[in-house]
Protein backbone atom coordinates (compact mmCIF):
# COMPACT_ATOMS: atom_id res chain seq x y z
CA UNK A 1 0.00 0.00 0.00
CA UNK A 2 1.26 3.49 -0.88
CA UNK A 3 2.15 5.76 2.02
CA UNK A 4 0.76 9.30 2.00
CA UNK A 5 3.51 11.58 0.69
CA UNK A 6 1.76 14.97 0.72
CA UNK A 7 -0.69 16.92 2.85
CA UNK A 8 -4.26 16.49 1.69
CA UNK A 9 -7.58 18.12 2.45
CA UNK A 10 -10.16 16.05 4.37
CA UNK A 11 -13.54 16.17 2.58
CA UNK A 12 -16.82 14.37 3.23
CA UNK A 13 -18.50 15.00 -0.13
CA UNK A 14 -18.07 16.99 -3.34
CA UNK A 15 -20.07 19.94 -1.98
CA UNK A 16 -17.76 20.03 1.02
CA UNK A 17 -14.80 19.88 -1.40
CA UNK A 18 -16.10 22.89 -3.38
CA UNK A 19 -16.77 24.95 -0.27
CA UNK A 20 -13.40 24.27 1.35
CA UNK A 21 -11.35 24.75 -1.81
CA UNK A 22 -13.24 27.95 -2.72
CA UNK A 23 -11.70 29.56 0.36
CA UNK A 24 -8.25 28.13 -0.34
CA UNK A 25 -7.97 28.87 -4.06
CA UNK A 26 -10.54 31.64 -4.70
CA UNK A 27 -8.46 33.78 -7.07
CA UNK A 28 -6.40 31.01 -8.63
CA UNK A 29 -7.24 30.15 -12.28
CA UNK A 30 -9.51 27.10 -12.62
CA UNK A 31 -9.98 27.08 -16.41
CA UNK A 32 -8.11 28.68 -19.28
CA UNK A 33 -10.19 28.72 -22.45
CA UNK A 34 -8.89 29.86 -25.84
CA UNK A 35 -11.29 32.43 -27.34
CA UNK A 36 -9.23 32.99 -30.48
CA UNK A 37 -5.59 32.67 -31.48
CA UNK A 38 -3.52 34.11 -28.64
CA UNK A 39 -6.55 35.24 -26.59
CA UNK A 40 -7.86 33.38 -23.56
CA UNK A 41 -10.66 33.59 -21.02
CA UNK A 42 -9.71 32.70 -17.44
CA UNK A 43 -12.26 31.49 -14.89
CA UNK A 44 -11.11 31.58 -11.26
CA UNK A 45 -12.00 28.91 -8.71
CA UNK A 46 -14.29 31.46 -7.04
CA UNK A 47 -16.15 32.16 -10.31
CA UNK A 48 -16.53 28.44 -11.00
CA UNK A 49 -18.08 27.75 -7.59
CA UNK A 50 -20.44 30.71 -8.02
CA UNK A 51 -21.58 29.37 -11.43
CA UNK A 52 -22.24 25.97 -9.88
CA UNK A 53 -24.35 27.54 -7.11
CA UNK A 54 -26.33 29.58 -9.65
CA UNK A 55 -26.96 26.67 -12.01
CA UNK A 56 -27.88 24.27 -9.18
CA UNK A 57 -30.37 26.81 -7.82
CA UNK A 58 -31.96 27.17 -11.27
CA UNK A 59 -32.21 23.38 -11.70
CA UNK A 60 -34.05 22.96 -8.38
CA UNK A 61 -36.32 25.82 -9.44
CA UNK A 62 -37.17 23.77 -12.58
CA UNK A 63 -38.47 20.99 -10.32
CA UNK A 64 -35.43 18.74 -10.72
CA UNK A 65 -34.68 18.16 -7.03
CA UNK A 66 -33.87 14.46 -6.55
CA UNK A 67 -34.20 13.72 -10.28
CA UNK A 68 -31.78 12.02 -12.67
CA UNK A 69 -30.03 14.39 -15.03
CA UNK A 70 -27.72 13.35 -17.88
CA UNK A 71 -24.79 15.12 -19.54
CA UNK A 72 -23.40 14.40 -23.00
CA UNK A 73 -20.80 16.29 -24.95
CA UNK A 74 -17.18 17.04 -25.64
CA UNK A 75 -14.74 17.95 -22.84
CA UNK A 76 -15.38 21.57 -21.86
CA UNK A 77 -15.83 23.62 -18.71
CA UNK A 78 -19.64 23.82 -19.17
CA UNK A 79 -19.80 20.00 -18.88
CA UNK A 80 -17.95 20.15 -15.57
CA UNK A 81 -20.11 23.00 -14.22
CA UNK A 82 -23.23 21.01 -15.14
CA UNK A 83 -21.94 17.85 -13.43
CA UNK A 84 -21.26 19.61 -10.13
CA UNK A 85 -24.51 21.62 -10.21
CA UNK A 86 -26.37 18.30 -10.41
CA UNK A 87 -24.42 16.22 -7.94
CA UNK A 88 -23.88 18.86 -5.24
CA UNK A 89 -27.48 19.39 -4.21
CA UNK A 90 -29.88 18.85 -7.12
CA UNK A 91 -30.09 15.17 -8.00
CA UNK A 92 -28.29 12.19 -9.53
CA UNK A 93 -25.86 12.75 -12.41
CA UNK A 94 -25.74 10.36 -15.38
CA UNK A 95 -22.71 11.05 -17.62
CA UNK A 96 -23.26 9.57 -21.09
CA UNK A 97 -20.75 8.47 -23.71
CA UNK A 98 -20.62 11.06 -26.51
CA UNK A 99 -19.75 8.41 -29.10
CA UNK A 100 -22.86 6.27 -28.59
CA UNK A 101 -25.11 5.73 -31.63
CA UNK A 102 -28.60 7.30 -31.43
CA UNK A 103 -30.46 4.04 -30.71
CA UNK A 104 -28.18 3.15 -27.77
CA UNK A 105 -28.36 6.68 -26.41
CA UNK A 106 -32.15 6.57 -26.50
CA UNK A 107 -32.16 3.21 -24.73
CA UNK A 108 -29.89 4.47 -21.92
CA UNK A 109 -32.05 7.58 -21.42
CA UNK A 110 -35.08 5.28 -21.03
CA UNK A 111 -33.28 2.83 -18.70
CA UNK A 112 -32.02 5.64 -16.45
CA UNK A 113 -35.37 7.45 -16.10
CA UNK A 114 -33.59 10.69 -17.04
CA UNK A 115 -35.77 13.82 -16.74
CA UNK A 116 -33.31 16.44 -18.00
CA UNK A 117 -30.18 16.42 -20.15
CA UNK A 118 -27.31 18.85 -20.78
CA UNK A 119 -25.88 18.52 -24.29
CA UNK A 120 -23.68 20.20 -26.89
CA UNK A 121 -24.75 21.28 -30.40
CA UNK A 122 -23.13 18.17 -31.91
CA UNK A 123 -25.83 16.08 -30.18
CA UNK A 124 -28.72 18.53 -30.58
CA UNK A 125 -30.53 16.78 -33.45
CA UNK A 126 -30.48 13.35 -31.80
CA UNK A 127 -31.45 14.63 -28.33
CA UNK A 128 -34.28 16.79 -29.62
CA UNK A 129 -35.64 13.79 -31.55
CA UNK A 130 -35.43 11.52 -28.48
CA UNK A 131 -37.40 14.09 -26.45
CA UNK A 132 -40.54 13.30 -28.47
CA UNK A 133 -40.47 9.59 -27.66
CA UNK A 134 -43.19 8.44 -25.27
CA UNK A 135 -40.89 5.74 -23.87
CA UNK A 136 -38.79 8.13 -21.75
CA UNK A 137 -39.35 10.66 -18.96
CA UNK A 138 -37.27 13.40 -20.58
CA UNK A 139 -38.80 16.80 -19.83
CA UNK A 140 -36.03 19.39 -20.00
CA UNK A 141 -33.38 19.91 -22.65
CA UNK A 142 -30.47 22.16 -21.67
CA UNK A 143 -28.03 23.32 -24.35
CA UNK A 144 -24.44 24.20 -23.46
CA UNK A 145 -24.20 26.32 -26.62
CA UNK A 146 -27.25 28.52 -27.13
CA UNK A 147 -27.15 31.86 -25.32
CA UNK A 148 -30.89 32.20 -24.61
CA UNK A 149 -33.88 29.89 -24.07
CA UNK A 150 -35.48 29.03 -27.40
CA UNK A 151 -38.36 26.80 -28.58
CA UNK A 152 -38.59 24.69 -25.44
CA UNK A 153 -34.81 24.37 -25.04
CA UNK A 154 -33.05 25.94 -22.07
CA UNK A 155 -29.72 27.69 -22.32
CA UNK A 156 -27.19 26.65 -19.65
CA UNK A 157 -25.80 30.17 -19.83
CA UNK A 158 -29.22 31.74 -19.17
CA UNK A 159 -30.04 29.27 -16.40
CA UNK A 160 -26.91 30.49 -14.58
CA UNK A 161 -28.29 34.04 -14.83
CA UNK A 162 -31.72 32.88 -13.61
CA UNK A 163 -30.07 31.13 -10.65
CA UNK A 164 -28.06 34.25 -9.87
CA UNK A 165 -31.27 36.29 -9.52
CA UNK A 166 -32.89 33.59 -7.39
CA UNK A 167 -29.85 33.60 -5.07
CA UNK A 168 -30.01 37.40 -4.81
CA UNK A 169 -33.69 37.06 -3.85
CA UNK A 170 -32.69 34.73 -1.00
CA UNK A 171 -33.26 31.27 -2.54
CA UNK A 172 -30.87 28.97 -0.65
CA UNK A 173 -32.29 25.57 -1.62
CA UNK A 174 -29.17 24.47 -3.48
CA UNK A 175 -26.61 26.16 -1.24
CA UNK A 176 -28.10 24.62 1.90
CA UNK A 177 -28.91 21.23 0.34
CA UNK A 178 -27.69 18.37 2.53
CA UNK A 179 -25.64 15.63 0.90
CA UNK A 180 -25.80 12.01 2.01
CA UNK A 181 -22.26 10.86 1.11
CA UNK A 182 -23.23 7.18 1.25
CA UNK A 183 -26.17 7.11 -1.16
CA UNK A 184 -26.09 6.81 -4.96
CA UNK A 185 -25.36 10.18 -6.59
CA UNK A 186 -23.65 9.07 -9.81
CA UNK A 187 -24.84 6.47 -12.35
CA UNK A 188 -22.21 5.24 -14.80
CA UNK A 189 -22.78 2.78 -17.62
CA UNK A 190 -20.08 0.18 -18.21
CA UNK A 191 -18.86 -0.26 -21.77
CA UNK A 192 -20.71 -2.83 -23.82
CA UNK A 193 -23.87 -3.03 -25.85
CA UNK A 194 -26.94 -1.33 -24.35
CA UNK A 195 -28.56 -4.58 -23.24
CA UNK A 196 -25.35 -5.88 -21.61
CA UNK A 197 -24.07 -2.65 -20.06
CA UNK A 198 -24.39 -2.49 -16.28
CA UNK A 199 -25.05 0.66 -14.26
CA UNK A 200 -22.38 1.35 -11.66
CA UNK A 201 -23.76 3.16 -8.60
CA UNK A 202 -21.26 5.55 -7.02
CA UNK A 203 -21.57 7.84 -4.01
CA UNK A 204 -19.83 11.04 -2.90
CA UNK A 205 -17.91 8.94 -0.38
CA UNK A 206 -16.58 6.69 -3.17
CA UNK A 207 -15.28 9.59 -5.26
CA UNK A 208 -14.01 11.70 -2.35
CA UNK A 209 -12.01 8.85 -0.81
CA UNK A 210 -10.28 8.44 -4.18
CA UNK A 211 -9.58 12.18 -4.42
CA UNK A 212 -8.02 12.22 -0.95
CA UNK A 213 -5.91 9.17 -1.78
CA UNK A 214 -4.67 10.67 -5.05
CA UNK A 215 -4.09 14.05 -3.43
CA UNK A 216 -1.87 12.43 -0.83
CA UNK A 217 0.37 10.44 -3.23
CA UNK A 218 0.62 12.63 -6.36
CA UNK A 219 2.63 15.84 -6.51
CA UNK A 220 -0.18 18.04 -7.87
CA UNK A 221 -0.70 21.56 -6.48
CA UNK A 222 -2.52 24.82 -7.23
CA UNK A 223 0.49 25.79 -9.39
CA UNK A 224 -0.25 23.00 -11.90
CA UNK A 225 -1.99 22.99 -15.27
CA UNK A 226 -3.77 19.77 -16.31
CA UNK A 227 -4.65 18.96 -19.93
CA UNK A 228 -8.05 17.30 -20.33
CA UNK A 229 -7.84 14.75 -23.18
CA UNK A 230 -9.77 11.55 -22.45
CA UNK A 231 -13.59 11.51 -22.74
CA UNK A 232 -14.86 13.18 -19.60
CA UNK A 233 -17.81 10.81 -19.08
CA UNK A 234 -15.22 8.12 -18.34
CA UNK A 235 -14.46 7.89 -14.63
CA UNK A 236 -10.66 7.93 -15.17
CA UNK A 237 -10.76 11.42 -16.71
CA UNK A 238 -13.62 12.54 -14.46
CA UNK A 239 -11.82 11.75 -11.18
CA UNK A 240 -8.11 11.99 -12.08
CA UNK A 241 -8.51 14.98 -14.40
CA UNK A 242 -11.56 17.15 -13.73
CA UNK A 243 -12.32 16.59 -10.02
CA UNK A 244 -8.70 16.21 -8.83
CA UNK A 245 -7.83 19.51 -10.55
CA UNK A 246 -10.58 21.37 -8.64
CA UNK A 247 -9.72 19.56 -5.39
CA UNK A 248 -6.09 20.68 -5.69
CA UNK A 249 -6.89 24.21 -6.91
CA UNK A 250 -5.11 23.56 -10.21
CA UNK A 251 -5.93 24.90 -13.68
CA UNK A 252 -7.59 22.80 -16.41
CA UNK A 253 -7.14 23.34 -20.14
CA UNK A 254 -8.83 21.37 -22.92
CA UNK A 255 -7.20 19.47 -25.76
CA UNK A 256 -8.18 20.41 -29.32
CA UNK A 257 -7.99 16.77 -30.40
CA UNK A 258 -5.43 13.96 -30.45
CA UNK A 259 -3.63 15.43 -33.49
CA UNK A 260 -3.00 18.65 -31.55
CA UNK A 261 -1.88 17.15 -28.26
CA UNK A 262 1.81 18.09 -28.51
CA UNK A 263 1.06 21.67 -29.56
CA UNK A 264 -1.50 21.96 -26.73
CA UNK A 265 1.06 20.75 -24.17
CA UNK A 266 3.38 23.47 -25.43
CA UNK A 267 0.75 26.22 -25.82
CA UNK A 268 -0.65 25.90 -22.29
CA UNK A 269 2.64 24.98 -20.56
CA UNK A 270 0.94 21.86 -19.20
CA UNK A 271 2.50 20.25 -16.11
CA UNK A 272 0.31 17.14 -15.63
CA UNK A 273 -1.83 14.87 -17.78
CA UNK A 274 -3.72 11.61 -17.31
CA UNK A 275 -4.00 9.65 -20.54
CA UNK A 276 -3.93 6.23 -22.22
CA UNK A 277 -0.80 4.39 -23.46
CA UNK A 278 -1.59 4.99 -27.15
CA UNK A 279 -1.32 8.76 -26.58
CA UNK A 280 2.07 8.45 -24.88
CA UNK A 281 3.28 6.27 -27.74
CA UNK A 282 2.05 8.93 -30.18
CA UNK A 283 3.82 11.72 -28.30
CA UNK A 284 7.04 9.68 -28.22
CA UNK A 285 6.73 9.07 -31.98
CA UNK A 286 6.33 12.81 -32.64
CA UNK A 287 9.39 13.60 -30.50
CA UNK A 288 11.50 10.95 -32.30
CA UNK A 289 10.46 12.18 -35.77
CA UNK A 290 11.24 15.77 -34.81
CA UNK A 291 14.72 14.81 -33.58
CA UNK A 292 15.36 12.68 -36.66
CA UNK A 293 14.45 15.58 -38.97
CA UNK A 294 16.89 17.82 -37.10
CA UNK A 295 19.61 15.14 -37.22
CA UNK A 296 19.74 15.02 -33.40
CA UNK A 297 18.34 11.54 -32.71
CA UNK A 298 21.71 9.77 -32.53
CA UNK A 299 23.07 12.26 -30.01
CA UNK A 300 19.98 11.81 -27.82
CA UNK A 301 20.36 8.01 -27.92
CA UNK A 302 24.01 8.35 -26.86
CA UNK A 303 23.02 10.65 -23.98
CA UNK A 304 20.27 8.27 -22.87
CA UNK A 305 22.93 5.62 -22.25
CA UNK A 306 25.38 8.10 -20.74
CA UNK A 307 22.89 9.59 -18.26
CA UNK A 308 20.68 6.55 -17.56
CA UNK A 309 21.65 6.55 -13.85
CA UNK A 310 21.38 10.33 -13.43
CA UNK A 311 18.62 11.97 -11.36
CA UNK A 312 15.38 13.11 -13.04
CA UNK A 313 16.49 16.74 -12.56
CA UNK A 314 19.81 16.11 -14.32
CA UNK A 315 18.03 14.34 -17.19
CA UNK A 316 15.65 17.28 -17.56
CA UNK A 317 18.64 19.55 -18.05
CA UNK A 318 20.43 17.20 -20.48
CA UNK A 319 17.27 16.70 -22.55
CA UNK A 320 16.02 20.26 -22.14
CA UNK A 321 15.31 20.59 -25.86
CA UNK A 322 12.89 17.65 -25.74
CA UNK A 323 11.14 19.09 -22.68
CA UNK A 324 10.78 22.39 -24.55
CA UNK A 325 9.00 20.53 -27.39
CA UNK A 326 6.32 19.71 -24.77
CA UNK A 327 6.21 23.18 -23.22
CA UNK A 328 9.09 22.79 -20.79
CA UNK A 329 6.90 22.34 -17.68
CA UNK A 330 5.92 18.64 -17.64
CA UNK A 331 6.35 17.10 -14.21
CA UNK A 332 3.88 14.20 -14.24
CA UNK A 333 2.32 11.95 -16.88
CA UNK A 334 -0.17 9.32 -15.65
CA UNK A 335 -1.02 6.35 -17.86
CA UNK A 336 -4.15 4.28 -17.30
CA UNK A 337 -7.07 2.34 -18.87
CA UNK A 338 -4.73 -0.15 -20.63
CA UNK A 339 -1.29 -1.72 -20.23
CA UNK A 340 1.66 0.56 -20.93
CA UNK A 341 4.57 -0.86 -22.92
CA UNK A 342 7.53 -1.11 -20.49
CA UNK A 343 9.93 0.13 -23.18
CA UNK A 344 7.90 3.33 -23.64
CA UNK A 345 7.81 3.81 -19.85
CA UNK A 346 11.61 3.39 -19.70
CA UNK A 347 12.17 5.79 -22.63
CA UNK A 348 10.18 8.57 -20.93
CA UNK A 349 12.12 8.16 -17.71
CA UNK A 350 15.44 8.14 -19.56
CA UNK A 351 14.45 11.54 -20.97
CA UNK A 352 13.60 12.88 -17.49
CA UNK A 353 9.84 12.70 -18.08
CA UNK A 354 8.06 11.26 -15.05
CA UNK A 355 5.59 8.73 -16.47
CA UNK A 356 3.75 6.48 -13.99
CA UNK A 357 1.10 3.81 -14.47
CA UNK A 358 -2.20 3.72 -12.66
CA UNK A 359 -4.90 1.06 -12.55
CA UNK A 360 -8.57 1.16 -11.72
CA UNK A 361 -12.10 0.37 -12.75
CA UNK A 362 -15.38 2.25 -12.96
CA UNK A 363 -16.47 0.13 -9.99
CA UNK A 364 -13.62 1.51 -7.83
CA UNK A 365 -14.10 5.24 -8.57
CA UNK A 366 -11.59 4.44 -10.28
CA UNK A 367 -7.99 4.32 -8.96
CA UNK A 368 -6.93 1.16 -7.11
CA UNK A 369 -3.16 1.50 -7.53
CA UNK A 370 -0.71 4.03 -8.97
CA UNK A 371 3.01 4.65 -9.30
CA UNK A 372 4.37 7.82 -7.70
CA UNK A 373 7.53 9.96 -7.90
CA UNK A 374 8.93 7.98 -4.98
CA UNK A 375 7.45 4.51 -5.51
CA UNK A 376 7.42 3.00 -8.98
CA UNK A 377 8.69 -0.03 -10.88
CA UNK A 378 8.76 -0.34 -14.64
CA UNK A 379 5.93 -2.58 -15.81
CA UNK A 380 4.03 -2.22 -12.54
CA UNK A 381 0.82 -0.30 -11.84
CA UNK A 382 2.43 0.76 -8.56
CA UNK A 383 1.10 0.03 -5.09
CA UNK A 384 -2.50 0.30 -3.93
CA UNK A 385 -3.59 3.80 -2.86
CA UNK A 386 -3.64 4.49 0.92
CA UNK A 387 -7.25 3.62 1.77
CA UNK A 388 -7.51 0.59 -0.54
CA UNK A 389 -6.50 -2.98 0.31
CA UNK A 390 -5.60 -5.45 -2.44
CA UNK A 391 -4.86 -9.16 -2.46
CA UNK A 392 -4.82 -12.13 -4.83
CA UNK A 393 -7.12 -15.14 -4.71
CA UNK A 394 -6.90 -18.52 -6.46
CA UNK A 395 -3.19 -18.13 -7.16
CA UNK A 396 -1.50 -20.58 -9.52
CA UNK A 397 2.04 -22.00 -9.24
CA UNK A 398 3.44 -18.82 -10.84
CA UNK A 399 1.87 -16.65 -8.13
CA UNK A 400 -0.75 -15.22 -10.49
CA UNK A 401 -4.25 -14.82 -9.08
CA UNK A 402 -7.37 -12.70 -9.37
CA UNK A 403 -6.92 -9.21 -7.92
CA UNK A 404 -9.56 -8.31 -5.35
CA UNK A 405 -10.06 -4.91 -3.76
CA UNK A 406 -11.51 -3.52 -0.54
CA UNK A 407 -11.96 0.12 0.49
CA UNK A 408 -14.24 3.18 0.60
CA UNK A 409 -13.91 3.78 -3.16
CA UNK A 410 -15.60 0.46 -4.06
CA UNK A 411 -19.02 1.03 -5.65
CA UNK A 412 -22.37 0.58 -3.90
CA UNK A 413 -23.24 -2.06 -6.51
CA UNK A 414 -24.76 -2.43 -9.96
CA UNK A 415 -28.01 -0.47 -9.95
CA UNK A 416 -31.05 -2.70 -10.34
CA UNK A 417 -28.92 -5.81 -10.81
CA UNK A 418 -28.52 -7.68 -7.54
CA UNK A 419 -27.35 -10.87 -9.25
CA UNK A 420 -24.43 -9.12 -11.01
CA UNK A 421 -23.55 -7.25 -7.78
CA UNK A 422 -23.36 -10.51 -5.79
CA UNK A 423 -21.06 -12.03 -8.41
CA UNK A 424 -18.39 -9.36 -7.86
CA UNK A 425 -18.98 -8.14 -4.28
CA UNK A 426 -18.21 -10.83 -1.71
CA UNK A 427 -17.59 -10.22 2.00
CA UNK A 428 -16.71 -6.59 1.37
CA UNK A 429 -14.23 -7.43 -1.42
CA UNK A 430 -14.65 -6.45 -5.07
CA UNK A 431 -13.50 -9.13 -7.52
CA UNK A 432 -11.90 -7.23 -10.42
CA UNK A 433 -11.71 -10.06 -12.96
CA UNK A 434 -8.07 -9.07 -13.59
CA UNK A 435 -5.20 -11.48 -13.03
CA UNK A 436 -2.10 -10.09 -11.36
CA UNK A 437 1.11 -10.74 -9.47
CA UNK A 438 2.15 -8.80 -6.34
CA UNK A 439 5.85 -8.74 -5.48
CA UNK A 440 7.40 -8.76 -2.00
CA UNK A 441 7.43 -4.93 -1.90
CA UNK A 442 3.73 -4.62 -2.73
CA UNK A 443 4.09 -3.62 -6.39
CA UNK A 444 1.25 -4.96 -8.53
CA UNK A 445 1.74 -6.32 -12.06
CA UNK A 446 -1.38 -6.91 -14.17
CA UNK A 447 -1.21 -10.06 -16.34
CA UNK A 448 -4.56 -9.99 -18.15
CA UNK A 449 -8.31 -10.49 -17.85
CA UNK A 450 -9.49 -13.69 -16.18
CA UNK A 451 -12.13 -14.17 -18.89
CA UNK A 452 -9.53 -13.76 -21.67
CA UNK A 453 -7.06 -16.41 -20.52
CA UNK A 454 -6.49 -19.26 -22.98
CA UNK A 455 -5.98 -22.57 -21.13
CA UNK A 456 -3.92 -25.12 -23.07
CA UNK A 457 -4.14 -28.91 -22.91
CA UNK A 458 -1.02 -29.02 -20.70
CA UNK A 459 -2.73 -26.67 -18.20
CA UNK A 460 -0.56 -23.70 -19.13
CA UNK A 461 -2.19 -20.27 -19.24
CA UNK A 462 -1.74 -17.86 -22.12
CA UNK A 463 -2.52 -14.17 -21.53
CA UNK A 464 -3.62 -12.69 -24.89
CA UNK A 465 -2.84 -9.12 -23.77
CA UNK A 466 0.81 -10.03 -23.15
CA UNK A 467 1.11 -11.61 -26.63
CA UNK A 468 -0.69 -8.71 -28.31
CA UNK A 469 1.78 -6.23 -26.80
CA UNK A 470 4.60 -8.11 -28.54
CA UNK A 471 2.78 -8.40 -31.88
CA UNK A 472 1.80 -4.72 -31.84
CA UNK A 473 5.49 -3.76 -31.83
CA UNK A 474 5.95 -5.21 -35.32
CA UNK A 475 6.36 -2.36 -37.79
CA UNK A 476 3.25 -1.98 -39.93
CA UNK A 477 0.93 -3.67 -37.37
CA UNK A 478 -1.71 -1.28 -36.07
CA UNK A 479 -3.47 -3.71 -33.68
CA UNK A 480 -3.83 -7.42 -33.02
CA UNK A 481 -6.12 -9.99 -31.43
CA UNK A 482 -4.71 -13.23 -30.03
CA UNK A 483 -7.06 -16.21 -29.66
CA UNK A 484 -7.02 -19.97 -29.18
CA UNK A 485 -8.12 -22.21 -32.03
CA UNK A 486 -9.12 -25.82 -31.57
CA UNK A 487 -7.61 -28.27 -34.04
CA UNK A 488 -10.37 -30.31 -35.69
CA UNK A 489 -8.57 -33.64 -35.17
CA UNK A 490 -8.20 -33.03 -31.42
CA UNK A 491 -10.89 -30.94 -29.69
CA UNK A 492 -8.73 -30.50 -26.59
CA UNK A 493 -5.65 -29.35 -28.47
CA UNK A 494 -5.67 -25.55 -28.75
CA UNK A 495 -3.16 -23.62 -30.83
CA UNK A 496 -2.46 -19.91 -30.52
CA UNK A 497 -3.54 -17.76 -33.46
CA UNK A 498 -3.49 -14.04 -34.13
CA UNK A 499 -5.61 -11.68 -36.18
CA UNK A 500 -3.53 -8.71 -37.30
CA UNK A 501 -4.75 -5.36 -38.57
CA UNK A 502 -2.00 -3.87 -40.75
CA UNK A 503 -1.15 -0.62 -42.51
CA UNK A 504 -0.61 -1.63 -46.15
CA UNK A 505 1.40 1.45 -47.16
CA UNK A 506 3.74 1.15 -44.18
CA UNK A 507 4.25 -2.61 -44.63
CA UNK A 508 5.10 -2.12 -48.31
CA UNK A 509 7.58 0.63 -47.45
CA UNK A 510 9.27 -1.14 -44.51
CA UNK A 511 9.53 -4.65 -46.00
CA UNK A 512 9.79 -3.67 -49.71
CA UNK A 513 6.94 -6.00 -50.68
CA UNK A 514 3.99 -5.64 -53.07
CA UNK A 515 1.63 -8.62 -53.30
CA UNK A 516 -0.68 -9.95 -50.57
CA UNK A 517 1.40 -13.15 -50.43
CA UNK A 518 4.61 -11.17 -49.89
CA UNK A 519 2.95 -9.01 -47.22
CA UNK A 520 1.71 -12.13 -45.40
CA UNK A 521 5.16 -13.72 -45.48
CA UNK A 522 6.94 -10.56 -44.33
CA UNK A 523 4.70 -10.19 -41.26
CA UNK A 524 4.72 -13.91 -40.48
CA UNK A 525 8.52 -13.83 -40.51
CA UNK A 526 8.28 -11.23 -37.72
CA UNK A 527 5.87 -13.52 -35.83
CA UNK A 528 8.43 -16.34 -36.12
CA UNK A 529 11.02 -14.06 -34.53
CA UNK A 530 8.65 -13.40 -31.60
CA UNK A 531 8.12 -17.18 -31.29
CA UNK A 532 11.89 -17.63 -30.86
CA UNK A 533 11.78 -15.49 -27.70
CA UNK A 534 9.22 -17.57 -25.81
CA UNK A 535 8.43 -21.16 -24.73
CA UNK A 536 7.11 -23.43 -27.51
CA UNK A 537 3.65 -23.73 -25.95
CA UNK A 538 3.20 -19.96 -26.34
CA UNK A 539 4.19 -19.88 -30.02
CA UNK A 540 1.75 -18.32 -32.49
CA UNK A 541 0.88 -20.98 -35.10
CA UNK A 542 -1.64 -19.23 -37.31
CA UNK A 543 -2.23 -15.69 -38.59
CA UNK A 544 -5.08 -13.79 -40.23
CA UNK A 545 -4.32 -10.47 -41.92
CA UNK A 546 -6.91 -7.73 -42.37
CA UNK A 547 -7.16 -3.98 -42.86
CA UNK A 548 -10.50 -3.83 -41.03
CA UNK A 549 -10.16 -2.46 -37.46
CA UNK A 550 -10.98 -4.71 -34.50
CA UNK A 551 -14.29 -4.30 -32.68
CA UNK A 552 -13.70 -2.16 -29.61
CA UNK A 553 -15.68 -0.52 -26.82
CA UNK A 554 -16.05 3.26 -26.74
CA UNK A 555 -13.21 3.29 -24.19
CA UNK A 556 -11.01 1.54 -26.79
CA UNK A 557 -10.87 -1.91 -25.17
CA UNK A 558 -11.01 -4.97 -27.45
CA UNK A 559 -14.42 -6.69 -27.36
CA UNK A 560 -13.05 -10.21 -27.23
CA UNK A 561 -16.29 -12.13 -27.60
CA UNK A 562 -17.48 -9.95 -30.49
CA UNK A 563 -14.14 -10.37 -32.28
CA UNK A 564 -14.28 -14.16 -31.79
CA UNK A 565 -17.80 -14.24 -33.24
CA UNK A 566 -16.64 -12.11 -36.18
CA UNK A 567 -13.99 -14.77 -36.99
CA UNK A 568 -16.73 -17.37 -37.39
CA UNK A 569 -18.84 -15.28 -39.75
Amino acid sequence: MNERLYDYLEITDLKDMLNKTKKLYADRPAYKIRIEEGKYKIFTHNEVRNMIDCLGTALINLGLKGKRIAIIGENRYEWEIAYLSIVCGTGIVVPLDKSLPANELESLIERSNIEAIFYTKKHAEVIEKIKFSEKNKLKHLISMDIKEHTEGIYSQNELIEVGKKLLEEGNKEFIEAKINPKEMSIMLFTSGTTSKSKVVSLSHKNICSNLMDLGSVLDITSEDTLLSVLPIHHVFECTVGFLLSLYKGAQTVFCDGIRHIVENLKEYKVTCMACVPAIYERIFGIISKGLEKQGKLQKVLENEEKYKNASMEEKKEVFKEIHEMLGGKIKLFISGAAALDSKIEEKYRLLGLNLVQGYGLTETSPVVAIGTNKYYKTGSIGKSVPSVKTKLVDKNEEGIGELIVKGPSVMLGYYGNEKASKEVLKNGWFYTGDLAKIDEEGYIFICGRKKSVIVLKNGKNIFPEEMENLVNKIEGVTESFVFGKQLSEDKENIKINVKIVFDRAKVKDVYKVETDEEIYQAIFNQIKEINQTMPKYKAIRGMILTETPLIRTTTNKIKRQDNLEALER
